[in-house]
């Protein structure tokens, strides 16, 4: 299959250009029925010749080419419907009726606050003109209008105050917010992209709207991606602010599969300038060797890293509740453990040649020594709850009196 993308250059285009060439070259595995074999990417850097190639020899056409921001209102039409009438043309010439995809916006709805607006309209014209070729080619159709926009690479103080306020979080720039109350609804990048592979193959999914409101019928005259949020700018917020204090709390938020949150903390991170990108940890250093923390979070514990140096014993402790997994990866060492009020041992040869987690039981005091002359042991842990100095459930007790 041959794709044309039209508006390669732009937030969608660069996204979904960058997923086509990846089936192309074998790297996505998930669509083992979707052959690409060309991607025709043009923008507005193209040349008329390399327009009339493409659709002579598209098999699927993505138009994404379209104005946001001209300097003259006059350009949302020459835009937004000129292009599309000349891409439209230009199929008709060589009487190619492949499948064609128009990204228009919810603003093409053209009632309550967007009505009479040029970018609304220059919109609607544009469907209509897609919707009469239709009838007039017998060719498939399909219109998505977007909502708003986030996601890796979506250009900031543009057109979408989720950009904006990634891009000035991350660089430590100040963000306005006039009514946290203002309710937007967001179609992450990566669930578009996934709704346009599914367009490639015939599984678009079809709707009507209520107003603003998208119903997913299918039937329906429109296409849409069926996954959006509905947040507040003050959520939005709110969650860029936990994002941005990471490095210092170490604490993940809760990031569920298909969450918003999830979305746009990956969008957040790709805002970050070079100098952010790694952070200090701090490292609780003793002659024995040294203890730090990696990540945190609010519901599922810790992971740390503990170093011991040649010959040491760490440990030599007990919880009530807390557990532990103790994960060697680099070095050679013994965890041992005792049941209290029992004299039996239970010990495990621990290697980073042969890496394996080793449960710390409640009611277990537990050690892990350091059985090299030579070498540190370096030992991941996982603990199922954040220390809490007010409450450390952790109580001093040897494993075994030869210690």
């Amino acid at each position: 299959m041959k794709i044309l993308v039209t508006g390669a250059k732009g937030f969608v285009g660069k996204n979904l250009c960058a997923q086509l060439n990846a089936l192309k070259e074998g790297k996505d595995h998930r669509f083992p029925d979707l052959a690409v074999d060309e991607v025709f990417e043009y923008d507005i850097d193209s040349t008329p010749e390399e327009l009339d190639r493409y659709c002579a020899e598209a098999d699927f056409v993505f138009n994404l080419a379209g104005v946001n921001r001209p300097e003259n209102p006059e350009d949302f039409k020459k835009g937004n419907f000129g292009f599309a009438s000349q891409l439209l043309d230009t199929l008709k010439k060589h009487s190619n009726r492949c499948p064609v995809m128009l990204s228009s916006s919810i603003q093409a709805t053209l009632i309550g606050r967007y009505a009479g607006h040029p970018y609304g309209e220059s919109k609607k014209a544009g469907e209509e003109l897609f919707f009469d070729y239709s009838k007039e080619t017998g060719a498939k159709v399909l219109v998505y209008r977007f909502p708003n926009l986030f996601g890796k690479w979506c250009r900031p103080n543009y057109n979408s105050a989720v950009a904006t306020f990634c891009n000035n979080m991350a660089n430590d720039l100040p963000i306005q917010v006039n009514d946290p109350s203002v309710e937007l609804e967001l179609l992450y990048i990566d669930d578009l992209v996934d709704e346009m592979l599914a367009a490639l193959q015939g599984n678009e999914h079809h709707c009507e709207f209520d107003g603003v409101d998208t119903v997913l019928t299918t039937e329906g005259r429109y296409c849409a991606a069926p996954h959006t949020h509905k947040v507040t700018l003050g959520q939005i917020v709110e969650l860029l602010e936990q994002f941005k204090a990471q490095p210092q709390t170490l604490v993940i938020p809760e990031i569920p599969e298909g969450s918003f949150a999830k979305a746009l903390y990956s969008t957040y991170l790709s805002y970050l300038p070079k100098e952010k990108v790694s952070f200090p940890l701090k490292m609780n250093v003793d002659p024995r060797g040294s203890f730090t923390e990696l990540v945190k979070s609010a519901n599922v514990g810790q992971v740390s890293i503990n170093i011991s140096k040649p010959g040491i014993t760490k440990g030599e402790h007990w919880h009530n509740t807390k557990w532990e997994f103790f994960i060697v990866v680099a070095g050679h060492g013994k965890i041992q453990q005792r049941k209290l009020g029992t004299d039996e041992i239970i010990e495990f040869e621990v290697s980073g040649d042969k890496i394996e987690a080793v449960h710390m039981l409640p009611g277990y005091t537990h050690n892990i020594i350091n059985l090299s002359d030579t070498e540190d042991l370096v030992t991941v842990m996982y603990c199922n709850e954040c220390f809490d100095s007010n409450r450390p459930d952790t109580f001093g007790e040897k494993v075994c009196n030869s210690i």
